[in-house]
Parts: structure tokens; sequence; C-alpha cells
């Protein structure tokens, strides 16, 4: 089988990996328009559950990139002075360009051709080929070409920025700040031994306040470190992305699509769908694309009845992952609906997020049910229904927490 991968991300390096070691006569190749070496982005975030697919899958790659993951346990809310643990939380942490050499040194072990500085605007440059894998992320130029997917793209209301950190964080941490244009906040963990993950969050209302809209990341940077310089500690914030550009403010787009294939074209990862950065699932959801796909299109001796297999399979996985996420969004979008709780309740109502009921009844109510969900194990439908619970650690002062090396 010839394949083509467009894109040289996650999904279509592990994707190539798998094909090569199911069956090593199979031609792949993967096509990156980014130099190599020059990957965009800090950490990516994955659980236990990943880790454990990727040794059963490839237990080379898995080792290595277990190897040089960075694990936290715990998160901790800060908010009006308080300090809120969920203990029990844990998830490794790697930095994007440390996974993309680790998967596309492998992928070259294995004989698969990857080719950075290639930029592919169409499946039909690959005449020859079986299946052309559009792994080239949320704008995909391949998705857009072959048409025929239905695509829906959401923008989100609030604005990001995708920054770094040189203080390591070693939980994961929300810090919401109060300023003179509304609140503003961050999503912060360790990647690695030297640096954080740092993403900044804030209504767009509070980003044109605070005049962000007319400032380059240059200059925002040092204000946004001084609106965070409590929980930064004379740490500076960093936006250079790796490959020469700088992070910029976005918004969150939601993409969906009503096919996930056309033609000999096939979509996978944010190509396909994306969650929200709020529950950490982008690259655990395309690595399992990718171990799905590759299953499919040994199972079947057609093309088209592999895809459609793909497709049924991952969209009946991630339904319950994509709603969450989509819940988690809103959450933040609607921040002040919570935001004059008090400190307990806010933290609750946070762990709680994922749920649909909490968008839709009274934050006080919400979170009686969630502590009494908590506490009264006959309510086990209430439990599920309202969301997770977590045994919330409440402190004026920092937690005093075992100090955990990465691995």
């Amino acid at each position: 089988m010839k394949v083509v991968c467009v894109g040289g991300g996650p999904a279509g390096l592990y994707l190539s990996i798998l094909m090569k070691l199911r069956d090593p006569s199979h031609d792949v190749a993967v096509f990156e328009r980014s130099e190599t070496n020059s990957s965009t982005g800090w950490g990516v975030t994955f659980g236990q559950s990943l880790l454990r697919r990727l040794y059963d899958h490839d237990p080379v790659s898995a080792r290595e990139i277990e190897a040089a993951a960075f694990m936290w346990h715990d998160q901790v809310t800060h908010y009006r002075g308080e300090q809120l643990v969920a203990p029990g939380s844990e998830a490794y942490n790697i930095t994007r360009r440390r996974l993309l050499s680790i998967l596309g040194n492998r992928a070259l072990d294995l004989g698969v051709r990857v080719e950075y500085g290639r930029e592919i605007a169409s499946g039909s440059e690959f005449p020859e080929a079986d299946v052309v894998v559009a792994s080239d992320g949320v704008s995909s130029r391949i998705r857009q070409d072959a048409g025929g997917f239905l695509t829906q793209d959401v923008p989100g209301s609030n604005k990001y920025i995708w920054l770094g950190t040189d203080k390591v964080f070693e939980q994961f941490n929300f810090l919401f700040v109060p300023t003179e244009g509304g609140w503003i906040w961050a999503h912060a963990y360790g990647i690695d031994s030297q640096s954080s993950t740092f993403i900044v969050e804030c209504a767009s209302e509070t980003w044109h306040r605070l005049g962000f809209s007319a400032m380059s990341t240059e200059h925002a940077l040092p204000i946004l470190e001084g609106m965070f310089k409590e929980h930064l500690s004379g740490h500076r914030l960093i936006g250079d992305l790796g490959d020469g550009t700088s992070a910029r403010w976005l918004n969150f787009r939601t993409i969906s699509n009503s096919r996930w294939h056309s033609g000999k074209v096939v979509l996978i990862g944010d190509s396909a769908h994306t969650s929200h950065f709020a529950v950490g699932m982008g690259t655990t959801l395309a690595i399992q694309d990718a171990i799905v796909l590759v299953d499919c299109l040994h199972e079947h001796t057609a093309t088209e009845s592999a895809f459609q297999s793909y497709e049924r399979q991952r969209r009946a996985e991630m339904a319950t992952t994509l709603a969450e996420a989509r819940c988690s969004a809103r959450w933040f979008e609607n921040l002040p609906r919570y935001i004059g709780r008090e400190p307990r309740q806010f933290g609750a109502l946070i762990y709680g997020r994922r749920s649909p009921l909490v968008a839709v009844l009274p934050p006080k109510v919400s979170y009686l049910l969630r502590t009494t969900a908590n506490r009264m194990t006959f309510l086990d439908d209430v439990r599920h229904r309202v969301g997770p619970t977590v045994k919330m650690i409440y402190s004026r002062r920092k937690p005093v927490l075992p100090r955990r090396e990465a691995p």
C-alpha cells in the first residue's frame, strides 16, 4: 500500500510508524512544511491510558517518550488569594519538539520517507497514492482542497495566547488574576525540568480594554509578566515559538466535519476535530486516530470500507470527550457567571466544568449537588450527571506538597 501523510505532527508520524511496523513493504511518506526541528508550540499532555497504548503498539518509541516526559500531580486553582488543590490528578507532559523528534527519528529508522520544508497544497499531487492522510491541522489545506467534508469551523469568543515560561510548575495550575479591564487567567504546567507551558486566556472585551488588540507580542509579554508576577516569582514569559515567529492572540477554533473521508483522502487529528486546550486531549485524540485508522486499513480490503469503519469507531469513542471539551470551553467563556463565588465554591465549579448541567443550573445548585454527591454514595446517578467529584484541599497559603522530579 502507498500511503502519504501530509503534516508531520504526532498523528501523521505515528501513523507512518505503525504502517511500517504492520508491513515493512508499505510505501509510506510524510511531508511537513516546517523545517526539521523547528516545530512550534510548547508542551503536549497525555495520560497513563495513552502511554499504555503506545507501549502496546511500539514499545521502542514509547520508552523514549516516557523517559523524556515530565509528570505533574494534582491541580491547583489560585483564586482571590486562595489556593484549592485537587489531589490525585496526574499527567505526562513533553515538549512538542522532543515528541516530534522521537517520532520522526523512529519513522526514519523504519524506512519512512520524511521530507521537511515541503509544502503540499493538494492530495492530487500524489495520483499514485492509495491513501492520502490529511494530518495537517486545524487549517488543513488538504481538507479544503479535497472538499466534501462539510466542515464546520466555529471560533470561540475568548482570546488566548500560548506562551512558555522558564518557571517550572510542578502541578497543573489555574491562575486567576483581576485587572482593571476584567479577569485574566492562565493554564500553567511543567513540561520538562526547565520550562512550562503558560496559556493566557481572557474575554475579548478584557483583551480590548487592556490594549492587547493594538500591541505586539513583544510589548505584551512584560505587561503579562506584571499581571502574573505573584505566580511567576520573577521568571519570564517566552513568546518565541522556535521557528522564528512569535505567539499570537487567537480565538480557539472548534473544527468538526460531517464526513472524515472523501475519495482517497482521510482526515485525522485536528483536521478532523478539535478539543479545547482546557481538557488537554488534543494530542491523545490525534494519536488514537492514527492507531484506529491503521487497524482499519489492515482489517478491510477496500479503502472505502476501512475509512467508514475508522470514522464510525472514532466518532463513538470520542463523543464524550468532545462534549466535555465543548462544555469546558463554554465554562471559561461564561466566567462572569462563576467569578463571584467564594473560593471553595469556585474551585468545585471549575472542576465540574465538563458537565452540561453546570452551564444550566444556578452555580449554587451545581455546587450543592457536587458536594452532596461527594458525601452520599447512593447518589451515583447524580454524581455521573454532575461530573467527577474531587476532594478539595482549601488553603490560604501555598500548599506544602512534595517536590517531584521529572522521570
